[in-house]
């Protein structure tokens, strides 16, 4: 798909958005849950320019990224001209993007080990400024996934607030892709009560109903948004 595909022209988007958006609404008035309680996160890594100028003129303004270094490029001419713009790291972090992620980020998803969480207290220390950050919770416990198990979530939660006086506001879930996710998203729940923790970062374009119905507040949807993204 190019950039001047029909998924990413203006009219399009804006389409999808308002789509989306609706449906988010339908499913928290079924769900007896205030719309206003539930954040839309686009997911706009690989999106060409032409697809965030379109997003961004519908309102949009909270918005997903998997990679410090491609976030920095999207989005370091932009944000001194917008306002209310928010930025939230959903991908894997390495120890030693940690400064550049607390610089450019104001969520970081996924917490998921000791060590980034040292990094991001020392970050977070030297630039004066301090992103809040969900916990990652790998619910499938799959091998090629981040997230902290379940297990030993709470300990996680306790250092990183505790000993390292990092911000935790909520946790965040990827399941498994050929699993029905809504007892991981129960699971996330149900770990987050447990914490007094009230953000729930859970649910994707083929999912986000669902993760709203077992008590979302914030969806990540890229391909319901743009489209299928570009692939080399």
């Amino acid at each position: 798909m190019t950039p001047s595909s029909p998924a990413s022209a203006p009219s399009s988007i804006a389409e999808r958005a308002a789509e989306v958006r609706a449906r988010i609404d339908a499913a928290c008035r079924s769900a007896g849950r205030d719309p206003a309680d539930v954040v839309l996160t686009a997911v706009s890594k690989t999106q060409p320019p032409q697809a965030i100028d379109a997003i961004l003129a519908t309102g949009q303004r909270v918005f997903g990224e998997n990679r410090v270094q491609e976030a920095q490029g999207r989005w370091a001419d932009r944000i001194a001209g917008l306002s209310a713009l928010e930025l939230r790291l959903i991908g894997p972090l390495q120890t030693n993007k940690a400064e550049e992620a607390v610089a450019l980020f104001d969520v970081i998803e996924t917490l998921d080990r000791e060590k980034l969480a040292r990094a991001l207290a020392e970050a977070a220390q030297k630039r004066g400024r301090s992103p809040r950050v969900l916990v990652q919770v790998n619910t499938g416990a799959e091998p090629q996934k981040a997230g902290v198990s379940p297990d030993a979530t709470d300990a996680l939660i306790a250092s990183a607030r505790d000993v390292y006086g990092l911000t935790v506001e909520g946790l965040m879930c990827i399941p498994p892709a050929d699993q029905d996710a809504e007892p991981h998203f129960e699971m996330l729940r149900a770990l987050a009560e447990r914490n007094g923790l009230s953000v729930l970062s859970m649910g994707m374009s083929g999912d986000y109903e669902a993760a709203i119905g077992c008590g979302a507040t914030h969806v990540r949807v890229g391909t319901a948004l743009f489209g299928e993204r570009n692939r080399p």
